[in-house]
């Protein structure tokens, strides 16, 4: 079973500790002790909440969620956008996630992308590289 300590829970999930405390004293999280005797959560637990928390606003701001077959997708602002006569980076912000793009300066142009634009990053890739955290 992995153990995850009450901070990290949070920073997980977006929220203060005593939101993942109240969650424990709900019931709606089993609190733990970890190897060093710290109060954690258990990693299953963990995992089933942060899909139930889940929500789908963002895709609402997505007319193509849904349509593409493409299944990772982040919605947010336009940032930043560098570009030259030929290519541009375009930056996102999805929530507390920074995407960034290359793409062509005519596409820029056409899809109108400047700060404070909504825009949506759509991600289809075969080959996506995990690591794990060291306990």
């Amino acid at each position: 079973m992995t153990q995850i300590r009450i901070s990290a829970a949070a920073s997980l999930l977006g929220v203060s500790d005593d939101t993942v405390r109240r969650w424990v004293d709900a019931g709606r999280l089993t609190q733990v002790t970890d190897t060093a005797g710290r109060h954690a959560v258990d990693g299953a637990e963990l995992a089933a909440l942060a899909q139930e928390l889940a929500d789908d606003a963002l895709d609402q701001l997505d007319p193509g969620a849904g349509t593409r077959s493409a299944r990772n997708h982040l919605t947010g602002l336009v940032t930043r956008v560098v570009s030259d006569t030929v290519m541009s980076q375009v930056e996102l912000q999805c929530g507390r996630y920074r995407i960034v793009s290359l793409v062509s300066t005519e596409a820029v142009k056409e899809l109108g992308l400047a700060p404070g634009v909504i825009a949506t990053g759509v991600i289809k890739a075969t080959n996506v590289t995990l690591e794990r955290s060291q306990p």
